[in-house]
């Protein structure tokens, strides 16, 4: 397996165990809303987690997405400033833009 890809899924790891905190701060400090969706955490950088689980990761990050979509108004986060949804929103981002590298190594592998 590529270094690259190695180095990707490292950070894949550690920024969905982020996600998954502050996803359980945004679910405490907003108990009336729905609690975000799970992303599951790949076991380790190899091969067969990437072929096992990547497509769902994916699948769950969408929903992670339309999520934020979905509260952002709910909450009026433009009128009040909230930490708990700024942290998901950030790991979110971090989680997208390595799941569009990622998709982008996969293609460029595919392709050679």
């Amino acid at each position: 397996m590529e270094v690259r890809i190695v180095r990707l899924l490292g950070s894949v790891i550690t920024t969905t165990t982020a996600y998954t905190l502050a996803r359980l701060e945004f679910a405490l400090k907003h108990p009336e809303l729905p609690a975000p969706p799970l992303i599951d955490r790949l076991a380790d950088a190899s091969e067969f987690s990437l072929q096992d689980s990547w497509n769902r990761v994916e699948r769950q990050l969408e929903d992670a997405r339309a999520f934020l979509i979905a509260h952002d108004d709910v909450r009026r986060k433009r009128a009040v400033y909230d930490p708990s949804f700024a942290w998901l929103q950030r790991t979110v981002r971090e989680l997208d833009q390595y799941a569009r590298a990622m998709r982008w190594v996969l293609t460029v592998e595919d392709g050679r």
